[in-house]
């Protein structure tokens, strides 16, 4: 699938359009993107992974802002317990329980990598599989037994 580079080291004898000049002199393949490479489960797991750990930290300021309003008074809590009752504030408290079960579950792929383990094909798929595909699971199952108990309603 790859072809070989320029025989003479130069980009113009380059057919595919694949080699460049850089500034150096010397002819380097140029860098694939999207439209060459296919998405695949692991690029998917990186991506989200990365999304989490920006969503994490509006999470935790959420939560800088909730301890501030219970320092402010019963009323101001009121006010915000109120709003979290809210259908607006159960999406956000749905999309923040998926933050942490994504941040976790990426987390331990991380982790299970880190120990050498996990580094074949088949085995990454799978982690990434359940690191892109568990957190909704959990996250639905989380909140229906929320609901089922009676702990949260609309």
């Amino acid at each position: 699938m790859s072809s070989p580079s320029p025989v003479s080291g130069d980009a113009r004898d380059d057919q595919t359009g694949r080699f460049v000049r850089q500034p150096n002199g010397r002819v380097r393949p140029l860098s694939p993107h999207l439209q060459i490479w296919r998405w695949h489960i692991t690029m998917t797991a990186s991506i989200l992974f990365r999304v989490t750990i920006g969503a994490a930290t509006v999470g935790a300021a959420m939560l800088v802002g909730w301890l501030a309003v219970l320092a402010s008074g019963p009323d101001a809590y009121a006010t915000l317990a109120a709003c979290a009752a809210s259908p607006l504030g159960l999406l956000v408290g749905i999309g923040l329980t998926w933050v942490l079960f994504s941040f976790l579950l990426n987390g331990g792929r991380h982790l299970i990598n880190d120990t050498g383990a996990g580094l074949t094909v088949p085995s990454a798929n799978l982690l990434s599989h359940i690191a892109v595909w568990g957190p909704f699971v959990l996250t639905a199952i989380f909140w229906i037994v929320l609901f089922a108990s009676g702990k949260v309603s609309l």
